[in-house]
């Protein structure tokens, strides 16, 4: 899938291993292989988006296979989305590690299509963690504000636990090409969030109605189901990724890491939308 230039637009091509415009601005590629197309000054931190302590800890959290019904859900709907379209070009917005990515990419081989996917994250260090599972991804650090993608080019957009930037992902869509948003349920992970909080508040989050201006709604379903983590290690690595960890106390922390067992709730609400 072609790119476009973050800083004025225009196509990107690839030449003698870097990707140039026609205006002569440059990037070279990481030694991964991922592309960095985020200008310094659009970043909001230093370093913004996941540390490496919490991509690691996705990464190990979800290895261990508890959220891979969840994934073959998504993928089921993005097959289905794909019936008729052989060479789709996807994006998949706020990539993390690779995992979804990964797994959607063998999805879709599987039903004998030949996807062109590019996957993009803020985090350097997430995408720098996700580059080694495919070569065939094209995997990028931009900002999901500024898509580095031309306008009406992709078939399939997945958003899974990302925040909502209607407008911005919106662009890059066909009009009636299909994206797929993950967002929690409110019974998700209640078990941990009610060791954390001694009030659980209810979530607001509207998805359906913030992205009302540009995609339609097609389909909705719920994934949930029962799981439990089984070592200190798991409950660890579940803690370190989710952004519950950062607000608690070290003693709080601790106590909930020497726990043996964890008993949870996967809580999952998948959307569906045509852009309009």
């Amino acid at each position: 899938m072609p790119l476009t230039c973050p800083v004025c637009k225009s196509l990107l091509i690839l030449q003698d291993k870097s990707l140039r415009c026609e205006n002569n601005h440059s990037f070279d590629a990481a030694k991964q292989g991922y592309w960095n197309l985020l200008l310094a000054h659009k970043k909001r931190s230093k370093d913004p988006g996941d540390n490496p302590e919490m991509v690691q800890a996705r990464r190990t959290f979800l290895e261990l296979g508890f959220y891979e019904s969840l994934s073959n859900e998504i993928n089921k709907l993005a097959v289905e989305a794909l019936a008729s379209v052989d060479h789709p070009q996807i994006l998949d917005m706020g990539c993390g590690e690779g995992y979804y990515t990964t797994r959607l990419q063998d999805a879709l081989l599987q039903a004998h299509k030949a996807p062109s996917i590019t996957a993009l994250d803020i985090s350097k260090h997430a995408v720098k963690a996700a580059s080694g599972k495919s070569k065939a991804i094209t995997w990028l650090v931009a900002s999901g504000a500024d898509i580095p993608l031309p306008a009406e080019s992709l078939d399939l957009q997945l958003v899974l636990f990302s925040r909502l930037i209607p407008e911005a992902f919106a662009k890059p869509m066909k009009p009636g090409s299909t994206l797929i948003l993950a967002w929690p349920g409110e019974q998700h992970l209640i078990e941990l969030r009610q060791l954390i909080y001694q009030e659980i508040k209810t979530s607001h989050f509207d998805p359906i109605s913030t992205l009302s201006g540009q995609f339609d709604l097609s389909h909705k379903q719920q994934v949930t189901y029962p799981f439990q983590l089984e070592s200190n290690k798991e409950i660890t690595a579940l803690l370190a990724m989710t952004p519950h960890s950062q607000r608690l106390p070290p003693e709080a922390k601790d106590k909930i890491c020497q726990l043996n067992t964890l008993p949870l709730t996967l809580d999952v609400n998948l959307g569906v939308f045509t852009r309009r």
